[in-house]
């Protein structure tokens, strides 16, 4: 793709997620979503292969879908109140449309099954593109409303967190897998929003920097699906010991950062008297996992054929900068202590 082409797609992705964070009325966040959406769509089309293209038309009706129900809700609500304010939205009626809009646009479950097409049909690049900063603007928008009904939420979270570690089990293509891991955490983090959202962002900020690093780890290694993960061995030995850590990390296992978000949300689901949906959530994780358990299975304990070609990548240089693999897999590794300084830096 032209440079100053990517330049200005990326200016518009920036300036699509800035305008809602800075919007107070729900046209401006509507319109700042519109950009956002319009602007990675030739970013995901750009390799013009077919799989692509179905995976861009597919986003691309998602989102527009959303948008419109978003739009609705937020003109139904003025209708009923009076107000376009983001933070002034009290009718029961376009509060629960605006959730379910949202749901939609960052794939909650039970509206999550485009999310793992889609992202099966992108390159790693804008697959963590679309991971990641496209969930900041709805997120914003999740902050913002003040949710009178906790239990559409919670639901969705339970829901999430169950089709999330489900839906990996029987998968081998990685970014579906990446997919439904991303649908997991999006219900570990709206099932803490109405307590807590503080908590809720700490939870997505934790999860940015996981899944910045295995992308960017599957990336450097080519690899698209587990039977690739056993030969990454060959080409970059170090980052082969290091996945698994991220793997588990992504997991939610003691004593790597992936644990703290959850260990806090379930200590704050029990102080809201909340024990069984805490626990429905435990239950929930070990199937997320099973599967991070097989991608490091894969990786750590099994072998490809030690022959003369197989090893010839290790001899190679990449051209790859690993700098920032290397941030992101030690803050993946290791922040978990710093749990203390970051409760209080937010207050929970």
């Amino acid at each position: 793709m032209n440079p100053y082409i990517l330049t200005t797609l990326l200016l518009g992705l920036g300036l699509g997620t800035t305008i809602t964070f800075a919007s107070s009325h729900w046209l401006l966040a509507w319109m700042g979503l519109e950009i956002n959406t319009l602007a990675i769509l030739p970013l995901m089309a750009q390799h013009h292969h077919p799989r692509a293209v179905e995976a861009t038309t597919k986003y691309f009706l998602t989102q527009a879908t959303a948008a419109a129900m978003l739009l609705f809700a937020s003109t139904t609500n003025a209708w009923l109140t009076g107000q376009w304010n983001i933070q002034q939205m009290t009718h029961p009626l376009p509060i629960t449309m605006i959730f379910l809009a949202i749901a939609l646009k960052i794939g909650l479950a039970p509206t999550h099954s485009w999310l793992p097409e889609v992202l099966q049909g992108l390159d790693l690049t804008t697959g963590l593109i679309l991971s990641t900063w496209q969930k900041l603007a709805p997120f914003a928008l999740l902050l913002q409303i003040q949710p009178n009904n906790t239990t559409l939420l919670i639901i969705l979270g339970l829901t999430s967190t169950l089709v999330g570690g489900w839906g990996g089990l029987n998968q081998t293509q990685l970014r579906k897998i990446l997919a439904y891991s991303s649908i997991a955490h999006l219900g570990w983090m709206v099932l803490v929003l109405p307590f807590s959202p503080s908590l809720s962002l700490l939870t997505l900020i934790t999860y940015f920097i996981m899944t910045f690093s295995t992308f960017l780890g599957f990336k450097l290694n080519k690899s698209t699906n587990i039977n690739t993960l056993a030969i990454s061995w060959t080409k970059t030995p170090a980052l082969t010991s290091l996945t698994p850590l991220i793997l588990l990390s992504l997991g939610g296992l003691p004593p790597l950062t992936g644990f703290m978000p959850k260990w806090l949300i379930l200590q704050e689901l029990t102080k809201q008297e909340l024990a069984p949906t805490a626990t429905l959530a435990a239950l929930t994780a070990l199937l997320s996992l099973y599967f991070y358990l097989r991608l490091s299975y894969a990786m750590a304990l099994t072998m490809s054929p030690n022959n003369l070609t197989g090893t010839t990548p290790r001899r190679l240089t990449s051209s790859q900068s690993t700098l920032p693999l290397a941030i992101a897999t030690t803050a993946t590794i290791t922040l978990l202590p710093l749990t203390p300084a970051m409760v209080a830096l937010l207050k929970l």
